[in-house]
């Protein structure tokens, strides 16, 4: 099977020996993700809404690069540094995902450079 290795300017740049995403087949699988903002390369500080709204804007921009969206979207895993967050996230969850809704997980977890959020997902093409 070919790899297909994803990169978009729209999204930030790896900061280690990884890719954006990599599609197999009519599957891409998208590194972790987090509220990097893609033009400075910074981490964007501010609520774990904000966070999450720009981690999910990051994971559809490299959706798209790839020709995927959302929609396509078949399994979802968001590390979080406060679980106590999880209604929060689920807010704004809703708002990129709608029915039917990817199986997903959630962790918490101790993250980088003052992040709040990080998500990794699967999508799949028909």
């Amino acid at each position: 099977m070919t790899k297909r290795i994803i990169h978009t300017p729209n999204a930030p740049e790896p900061k280690g020996p990884y890719n954006q995403a990599i599609v197999a087949g009519n599957t891409i699988y998208v590194a972790g993700q987090g509220p990097i903002d893609p033009q400075t390369g910074k981490v964007v500080i501010g609520t774990l809404q904000e966070q999450a709204t720009l981690t999910f804007e990051n994971i559809r921009a490299i959706l798209n690069a790839a020709g995927f969206a959302m929609s396509d979207v078949v399994k979802v895993t968001a590390y979080l540094t406060d679980l106590g967050d999880f209604g929060k996230y689920n807010e704004v969850y809703q708002k990129f995902f709608t029915e039917p809704y990817p199986a997903r997980a959630t962790v918490g977890c101790q993250l980088l450079m003052h992040t709040f959020i990080e998500v990794d997902c699967i999508a799949v093409k028909d």
